[in-house]
Parts: structure tokens; C-alpha cells; sequence
């Protein structure tokens, strides 16, 4: 299928993007979930907002001993982590080399896909999501950011801009069950200290450490003997 007929717009900075968004519009940066959405006309914004010009956003750095993650970063560079593994981890479950090179990290987050392996390890590694928009800027936990399938906080006119993520704990654990490499997750989990983030076992990735809340019993039992 063809998308349906948009405005195409290509800013060159981030507040002329701020400035294009609206109810609307879609902004554009990998593209690996939103261009299928379009394709088969389940998203059909109006005005389509494509990110890739605004230099300066595709950081990936560790700044005060925490990890700075910039909207344009793709994740095949989380691939480069040596003292956040548990991403490093995460993101090689991501689909397959060619969608982790085009893919972005802040994109997967804002996507909220609840089968996503890369928002429950930021879930679970207590990241902070910095959200811009034309007229200011806020700060949002992981546990705030996902409120339910395929859905954030992000209002129509916001773009997450940034995640922070603190420093590593030394225990941690990703698991994941997929029909093969690649594939989409059927249940996992992402620890990281005393924090369990599950993904594919709801509307959202969720913290616990409570397996009792995961209703279907084969991805509990998965999950009991994987995690023990």
C-alpha cells in the first residue's frame, strides 16, 4: 500500500521543527515504525515533520556519569556502550542490523511499543525523558512516560529531544523469548539492580518485580525460570 497524501517538511533546526508540530502532524526520524503505520494508512497525519536535517541531536555520551542519548542517535551506536550494558544488551534483541542502523533510540521510546526491548531497559535503568516544545521544557520519568499502548505523554506539538540515563548498577539481566532472532518479542524482562521492567505482557512496559501480575501462564512460567 501507498500512504496517503501528506506536506512534507524538512526543518534545519529544532525550533523551526517545534514550530511545524501540531495535532496534525507526524515528526519523522528513523522511520522504522512510523513509515509501515503510513504505508498501510494506519497513521495519516496531515503534515509529515522530518527531523534528519537538524544537526547537532545524534549524540550518544556519557556527561557527569550519566548517559545522554540525543532524539537523532540511532541505536546501533548503544551497540559501542561499555559501561551501560544492559542497553548494549537490549538493542542487539532490536529487530535486525539494517533497522538498528536507521532505527533511533528516542524514536523506539516515543513509539511505545509494549513488545519494544529498548523502552524497558530505559524503564528499567530509571531513565529521564526530556521533552520540548515551542513554548517550554520538561523532564518526565520512565515510570510517567508510558501511559499505554503505543502512547506517552508527548503532546501533538512535543518531541523528545533527549534521554538521560543514570549511571549503570553492577546487577543486571535481559531475557526475552522470540520465535527467532529478531522477531518480535513474545514476553522479556530487563533488570537492572532492584528494578524489573517487563515488556510484551501488557499495554505497556511495566515495573515490577511481582510475576503474579503477568496473566498469561506460559510468559509467567517463562519468566520465573529465566529470572530465577
Amino acid at each position: 500500500m501507498k500512504p496517503a497524501r501528506f506536506e512534507y517538511a524538512a526543518p534545519e533546526s529544532l525550533d523551526e521543527a517545534l514550530g511545524l508540530l501540531d495535532e496534525g502532524s507526524k515528526a519523522l526520524a528513523g522511520g522504522q515504525s512510523l513509515v509501515p503505520l503510513l504505508n498501510f494508512r494506519l497513521a495519516r497525519p496531515e503534515r509529515l515533520v522530518d527531523l534528519n536535517r537538524i544537526p547537532g541531536c545524534d549524540h550518544v555520551r556519557e556527561e557527569g556519569g550519566s548517559l545522554r542519548i540525543g532524539m537523532l542517535a540511532r541505536q546501533v551506536q548503544l551497540t559501542e556502550l561499555e559501561a551501560w550494558p544492559l542497553l548494549r544488551d537490549a538493542v542487539d534483541h532490536v529487530g535486525h542490523p539494517q533497522t538498528r542502523n536507521r532505527g533511533t533510540v528516542c524514536g523506539s521510546a516515543a513509539h511505545a511499543d509494549p513488545a519494544a526491548e529498548l523502552p524497558a531497559a530505559l524503564l528499567a535503568l530509571a531513565a529521564r525523558f526530556h521533552v520540548r516544545s515551542a513554548s517550554g521544557t520538561r523532564v518526565v520519568a520512565a515510570e510517567d512516560f508510558f501511559v499505554g499502548y503505543l502512547t506517552t505523554v508527548l503532546e501533538p506539538d512535543e518531541l523528545l529531544v533527549e534521554i538521560e540515563v543514570p549511571p549503570h548498577p553492577p546487577q543486571w539481566r535481559f531475557v526475552e523469548y522470540a520465535r527467532t532472532h529478531g522477531d518480535w518479542a513474545m514476553v522479556g524482562a530487563a533488570v537492572a539492580g532492584d528494578r524489573t521492567a517487563l515488556f510484551a505482557t501488557g499495554d505497556r512496559p511495566r515495573l515490577t518485580r511481582d510475576l503474579a501480575v503477568v496473566d498469561d501462564p506460559w510468559k509467567r512460567a517463562f519468566l520465573e525460570e529465566a529470572l530465577a
